[in-house]
């Protein structure tokens, strides 16, 4: 993590270098190739920025309510039912066998 925080500002400090020193020697034409990239980053937040207010809007309105079906109510009453009952145990057709090798005292961990 601080690899790449130290990577990061290292890169950050020699592109506002490379900008200072190409500013001091060329003036604002140094800024010219920064239009482009600099227009498409404000098109694509203003995108960003006038859908999220857009789906923000959209949730301010009323929804149409639709009243499900009595099969799809039975479906759904039949999904929750057996979760009511969390006390019983389900029998499982399975058995633990003791292996024949014995156990060894020895390999057994002191503490669980």
């Amino acid at each position: 993590m601080i690899k790449h925080a130290l990577i990061f500002w290292i890169t950050v400090s020699l592109a506002v270098l490379g900008l200072v020193t190409n500013f001091m020697m060329i003036g604002f034409r140094a800024l010219t190739p920064l239009i482009i990239p600099l227009l498409l980053l404000g098109v694509v937040f203003y995108a960003y920025r006038a859908n999220s207010l857009g789906s923000a809007r959209a949730a301010g309105r009323p929804r149409v309510k639709v009243k499900p079906s009595s099969k799809t109510m039975s479906k759904v009453a039949a999904m929750r039912k057996p979760q009511s009952t969390p006390g019983k145990r389900k029998t499982y057709p399975f058995q633990v066998i003791e292996g024949s090798k014995g156990k060894n005292d020895e390999h057994l961990p002191k503490y669980h």
